[in-house]
């Protein structure tokens, strides 16, 4: 059996107030379970950028690969300084989970619980997994099912309010 290796690694300083404090309103902002969501997010930046770093001197051929693949992905690059320029705000906005907050079919916590309920597909497939990096051509492809539970608490309250 093969061991998984960790796809993020910890800071350096674990009581560094600044960034705990930053760390705290991205949790807050995108719904984010833990600090490892964040973590995650900047490991996969820092190997977005050091494949970039490889690639300035490389042909063009291969720098408009990895352009198209990041365009797909969602992020607006067109030379390899922006790519540079990437944050793990970038990253963080592309989840699955974010965007269906974007689109205001759900609240950042909801939203997630929307996805791990399994009430969420991509063209007609369905996604479980809150941290799925959505490309752009599956945005419009998003469909959220909110079930019959929202739907019945709906329809209790259109009755309270007529009854009254």
């Amino acid at each position: 059996m093969i061991r998984k290796k960790k796809k993020y690694s910890r800071p350096r300083k674990a009581y560094d107030l600044k960034r705990i404090k930053e760390e705290d309103e991205l949790v807050a902002k995108y719904g984010l379970k833990n600090k490892r969501e964040i973590w995650k997010a900047e490991a996969a930046i820092s190997r977005i950028r050091k494949r970039a770093k490889k690639l300035i001197t490389a042909k063009t051929e291969e720098q408009e690969k990895l352009f198209n693949k990041l365009n797909s992905m969602g992020f607006k690059v067109a030379k390899i300084a922006d790519i540079l320029d990437l944050k793990k705000e970038n990253w963080l906005k592309r989840r699955l989970q974010s965007i269906i907050v974007e689109k205001n079919l759900a609240k950042p916590k909801e939203a997630r619980q929307l996805i791990a309920h399994k009430h969420v597909s991509i063209s007609g497939r369905i996604m479980n997994i809150p941290g799925y990096i959505v490309k752009v051509d599956e945005e419009e492809k998003i469909h959220v099912d909110k079930g019959k539970t929202i739907e019945m608490k709906k329809m209790e309250a259109e009755i309270k309010n007529e009854q009254q």
